[in-house]
């Protein structure tokens, strides 16, 4: 088929068959291929007519038309819904089992006691293989506060005195609340000098509040 441009004639034929005739006898009639005749029909914004749609000629399943029995009707219920099918041959060797690691993922399994460091350098420890993912592991500064101490409370963090998140001991261990720790990485935002006056206030703040408390206890 040519792949000449379009005449005003045959955009003119088009036009006034396009809508009620195959698109493949409107082809034939201009020498032109189907894929040719649907593109300039869609580049010119031609719709077949209901009428067409509607008859043996367009190949759509209608009522009356072939292929009718075999479609699904509304509120018709698949033929194998509640069914299940036993296994066949060897599919049943090579189904995923529950709980089952298979290829990769054996590769990459770790077991419960395992370490790692985390993208944000803090020791961690597998603690179970259940989901979800981001529960199996858990710090293991967090593990040795609360074997001391009992559950982290709500709101609070764990931060290391020194700074070294490798020093992980009892006495490098601070409980803080989440308050206080957006306060303490802001600060790390500013000039040294402030930033010491900032540490020193703190440090004034902490001594206060823990003479206050062994005040009221001894009253």
């Amino acid at each position: 088929m040519s792949r000449k441009p379009w005449s005003p004639p045959e955009i003119e034929m088009l036009g006034k068959r396009y809508a009620d005739e195959r698109a493949k006898d409107i082809s034939s009639a201009l020498g032109r291929s189907v894929a040719s005749v649907y593109g300039m029909a869609n580049k010119i914004g031609l719709k077949k007519s209901e009428p067409f749609k509607e008859s043996i000629q367009s190949g759509r399943l209608i009522d009356g038309v072939r292929g009718k029995s075999t479609r699904f009707q509304a509120g018709q219920a698949s033929w194998n819904k509640g069914k299940s099918f036993p296994s066949r041959g060897r599919s049943a060797e090579t189904q995923f089992k529950p709980g089952v690691r298979q290829g990769q993922a054996v590769k990459l399994y770790q077991p419960i006691g395992a370490e790692r460091i985390s993208k944000d350098g803090y020791l961690q420890r597998k603690i179970n293989d259940d989901l979800p993912l981001q529960k199996r592991w858990r710090g293991v500064h967090l593990i040795l506060w609360e074997e001391i101490n009992g559950p982290l409370p709500a709101g609070h963090a764990l931060v290391f005195r020194d700074g070294d998140k490798t020093n992980i001991v009892i006495g490098n261990l601070e409980l803080i609340t989440r308050r206080e720790l957006m306060a303490r990485n802001t600060v790390h935002n500013l000039p040294p000098q402030l930033k010491e006056v900032v540490d020193l206030k703190r440090h004034i703040t902490r001594h206060i509040n823990r003479k206050e408390k062994e005040r009221a206890k001894h009253d």
